[in-house]
């Protein structure tokens, strides 16, 4: 069992997602807890290496690990999501 972290910037991502999909990101962030047998999360590459990510529909949920805590850092639509 891991324990799930959501940063404060992420946080107040998912305090403008509409409840739905809100709903949705908050079941994701449970199945996070049983990192590593997690299903569909996908290692990102180049800039992004080292971090995950996990997708419900259009929206993505960006996070790393370490040890056994699983930092959510990032919590968006996919338009742009990868972009700085």
């Amino acid at each position: 069992m891991a324990t799930v972290t959501v940063t404060t910037a992420a946080l107040e991502q998912m305090d403008e997602l509409p409840s739905g999909i809100l709903a949705r990101v908050e079941k994701l962030l449970k199945r996070l807890r049983k990192w590593p047998a997690v299903s569909g999360a996908k290692p990102l590459r180049g800039r992004l290496a080292g971090r995950y990510r996990l997708r419900t529909g259009d929206y993505r949920v960006q996070f790393f690990v370490q040890g056994k805590e699983v930092i959510v850092e990032r919590v968006g639509h996919r338009d742009g999501f990868y972009e700085d």
